[in-house]
């Protein structure tokens, strides 16, 4: 209980300093659905891990009617979790999440299947997952990795790096820590396909352009 506690501080410190729009510990206490769907998950785990039977749930599915957020109670979830706006997230039985990751709204961290055992995601810490993403199965994504809004995560993903796209594609950004100040930025990351779209553009141009020079009166 001492550490839940302690998460639940850390929660809360997360949206205080992670939301710009965040303007006082009051407002984040009485009106942050993230927060709020995180309270009670931390109740309802630590019930679930006593193997206190259907409380857990219960407390899971109140707090999805309150927040918009589902979060099932057997997910382990680190400290300093910031889940901004909120609505719609759902996070999966088996999930695991390390420290001070961001999700933003419309986030799944689900399975892709009917089997047991492990069949959803684990999240490094410093993650970012941009609006809609999707990340499906027992896939590992490391440390310092930042998901595009709407991606669809189905493979693991190496620390230090960035993914795109449906299906997601990984960019790696370099071998070394992202600026904290970087990792709420899920808008401004590189997309290879455009990127790779461009440069043949450009390589069509310059061959028209050798090819019409070519066609002058006067060339060989």
């Amino acid at each position: 209980m001492i550490d839940t506690c302690h998460k639940i501080r850390r929660d809360f410190r997360a949206a205080l300093s992670m939301d710009p729009a965040a303007t006082s510990r009051l407002e984040v206490a009485l009106t942050y659905a993230g927060f709020h769907a995180l309270l009670f998950h931390r109740f309802a785990h630590w019930m679930s891990k006593k193997r206190i039977p259907f409380v857990p749930r219960a407390l899971s599915q109140l707090a999805r009617f309150i927040t918009g957020i589902e979060i099932h109670p057997g997910a382990t979830i680190g400290s300093g979790l910031f889940i901004d706006h909120g609505m719609g997230v759902v996070i999966g039985e088996t999930t695991e999440i390390g420290d001070n990751v961001t999700l933003f709204q419309g986030v799944t961290l689900g399975g892709t299947g009917k089997q047991r055992g492990k069949r959803h995601p684990t999240l490094g810490s410093h993650v970012v997952v941009g609006a809609g993403a999707k990340v499906l199965g027992p896939i590992r994504i490391g440390d310092y990795v930042k998901i595009g809004a709407n991606s669809v995560v189905l493979q693991d993903v190496p620390d230090h790096s960035t993914v795109v796209g449906i299906p997601g594609k990984i960019v790696r950004i370099k071998d070394e820590r992202v600026p904290d100040e970087a990792l709420l930025d899920h808008i401004h990351i590189p997309d290879p396909i455009a990127d790779r779209l461009i440069e043949l553009q450009l390589q069509i141009d310059n061959l028209k352009k050798e090819l019409h020079d070519l066609r002058k009166p006067g060339k060989d």
